[in-house]
């Protein structure tokens, strides 16, 4: 089977918050979808070696903020591509706190959720949450950001930890990564780094195309 194949099934991007040791921290999942509506129960899709993950099972507790098409690319890079297990990755963003105390991103959001997990199922690489919806938003504004949408018009890529993040088997021209010499992100996106539209911008730093080198 070509895995490509796996493309065609539809996510969205959200920024999972949970209650760190020393502070509270967050990270992108693209794998949230709702079980059932009564009782209102979703599941979500970790991997094992992110922080947020350690966090989830110690606290069973986890919120939602559902990305909108105009939040920053710097938010999704800075939430996506560091860890929080050694950084405050909410420090340049502005949030608040939910009830539980769990961070919600104020940056161009459409709606926010709380939940409990109340079960879970593991998988080599990923855990998968399902928890009940306690608390959030009364209502829902903009536009949500598909993954399509994070690829196509914003052309990010997908994380390592990512459950839709597919290892590119053989080195080429066409897959050749590029870093960003002032803040260290490394693009490995499906679009060759040279067909990037001119304006294209860092995801983290929004420094231009001309800053990255070949690594």
């Amino acid at each position: 089977m070509n895995e490509q194949i796996l493309t065609s099934l539809s996510y969205g991007l959200y920024a999972l918050g949970v209650r760190g040791e020393h502070y509270p921290s967050a990270c992108i999942v693209n794998t949230v979808f709702q079980v059932t509506a009564i009782p209102a129960i979703i599941a979500v899709s970790v991997h094992h070696d992110n922080y947020s993950h350690a966090c989830m099972v110690k606290e069973k507790k986890f919120c939602i903020s559902v990305l909108s098409e105009e939040t920053p690319g710097s938010v999704i890079g800075a939430l996506g591509f560091h860890s929080g297990k050694n950084k405050n990755k909410l420090t340049d963003i502005k949030y608040s706190l939910s009830p539980s105390g769990l961070p919600i991103i104020e940056e161009n959001i459409c709606c926010w959720f709380e939940c409990n997990i109340i079960n879970s199922i593991e998988t080599p690489t990923h855990t998968i949450f399902i928890s009940d919806i306690t608390n959030g938003s009364d209502s829902s504004t903009g536009v949500p950001m598909t993954y399509s949408y994070y690829h196509e018009v914003i052309k990010g890529s997908a994380p390592k930890n990512a459950p839709t993040h597919l290892q590119k088997s053989e080195p080429s021209q066409l897959n050749q990564k590029y870093i960003c010499t002032i803040c260290g992100y490394v693009y490995d996106g499906d679009i060759p780094f040279e067909d990037l539209p001119d304006d294209w911008v860092c995801p983290i730093c929004s420094v231009p195309k001309s800053l990255f080198k070949p690594c």
